[in-house]
């Protein structure tokens, strides 16, 4: 092959590889957007003021009453902040939220 041939073929190769590397950033940047909007959009496990209640493999040996707290602020992990208790819990700590299906 001649010089010029290669150099054109390596010059395509990396303009390749620009562009896909361009298509991929900005289809995760796009995603990126897409979830936070959708975080925003108030679809969250807990709000302040709500009851929770710790699961009964964590706090073995207390009645349901004593292991219910509420909610004094929701973080930007996810994570809560209970009146009565220290830290920072998630919500794998608690125990399901029940489904409230209203009847048609």
């Amino acid at each position: 092959m001649k010089k010029g041939t290669r150099r054109l073929i390596g010059g395509l190769a990396v303009a390749a590889g620009a562009v896909g590397a361009a298509g991929a950033y900005l289809r995760r940047k796009n995603m990126a957007a897409q979830q936070t909007n959708r975080k925003q959009a108030g679809d969250v496990w807990a709000r302040p003021g709500m009851l929770v209640t710790f699961r009964a493999e964590l706090m073995p040996g207390r009645d349901r009453q004593d292991r219910t707290f509420r909610i004094k602020e929701l973080l930007p992990s996810g994570r809560v902040l209970l009146d009565a208790v220290d830290g920072e819990h998630a919500q794998k700590e608690f125990e399901p939220l029940p489904n409230k299906r209203r009847a048609s």
